[in-house]
């Protein structure tokens, strides 16, 4: 989906704007809080592009920051309303991940490390499906089928026969390891995981256990970077309640150093495939 488009880049941009306008004037979020009667936590959501900005909201933060150019009022206030606009994914309801669902369908390239599971965008249905009932045993089978519904949507950026999201993807082999549904589920998954990784613009590298501790122990993270120089990327930590969006340039600049080291330490890409079949041939035999 391009950006002109896409809700949660138009209103990333407009936070940042917003943003810059307030440095402009030397105000901090507090001050400007003070002013419109409202709260801090307001601003700074509006600021981040983490929640809808009305045009009264454009129109009262222009007044404090006396812009008086009505053009660049105007274009603001548009940007508000074009926000406010649906992406494909809320036809599916109430998704709790929709803000990154945002960002990765507008992002040029997407660098993920999994430790335990193997990313969304490399997955079988049949994998998703017995993945997502495990993981939350709560959820309806109504509510299952949606989330592999939009899964699956998600990975027609992969496949997209005009731009594709540039994927890289590095796996601890626990994420091999780990029998999702049942050994068939997994010989298909990992055979699926071997075929993607063959495309271009698609990259799978493993960490064996045998690499013993290595910068990724910590956890799962992604990076998301963007094909218009405005959009600064975005480290992705997924939570169990909430989501950690990192897009400071010296956090972002942290986990790219990281993530280096992890693709450094990692089997290549070959080595990683002849890996990934011999998991396979362990799950067959």
């Amino acid at each position: 989906m391009a950006s002109n488009v896409n809700p949660t880049v138009r209103r990333r941009r407009l936070g940042q704007e917003l943003r810059r306008l307030r440095e402009l004037k030397g105000m901090t979020a507090e001050e400007v809080a003070e002013r419109l009667l409202v709260s801090q936590s307001k601003i700074s959501r509006l600021e981040n592009g983490r929640r809808s900005i009305s045009q009264r909201d454009v129109r009262d933060l222009c007044g404090v920051y006396e812009v008086e150019d009505v053009r660049i009022v105007d274009s603001l206030m548009q940007m508000a309303k074009d926000s406010r606009q649906q992406g494909w994914w809320h036809s599916f309801g109430d998704i709790p991940y929709s803000v990154y669902i945002g960002l990765e369908t507008d992002a040029a390239s997407l660098r993920v490390y999994d430790p335990q599971v193997v990313p969304g965008l490399l997955q079988t249905k049949s994998y998703a499906e017995s993945l997502i009932a495990g993981a939350l045993p709560e959820v309806t089978p109504t509510d299952i089928d949606k989330r592999v519904q939009v899964r699956l949507r998600r990975q027609e950026r992969i496949s997209a026969p005009e731009n594709p999201l540039r994927l890289w993807a590095v796996l601890d082999e626990a994420a091999l390891r780990r029998e999702v549904g049942s050994r068939h589920v997994m010989i298909e998954q990992l055979e699926h995981l071997i075929e993607m990784s063959r495309l271009p613009h698609v990259t799978v590298q493993c960490i064996p256990f045998s690499m013993g501790a290595h910068p990724g122990v910590s956890g799962q993270y992604a990076i998301l970077e963007f094909p218009d120089a405005a959009d600064s990327s975005v480290v992705y930590i997924e939570g169990v309640t909430s989501a950690l969006y990192l897009e400071k340039a010296q956090d972002v600049q942290k986990y790219s150093v990281m993530y280096e080291h992890l693709r450094a330490q990692a089997l290549n890409a070959d080595q990683s495939r002849e890996f990934i079949a011999k998991v396979a041939k362990d799950y067959a035999s």
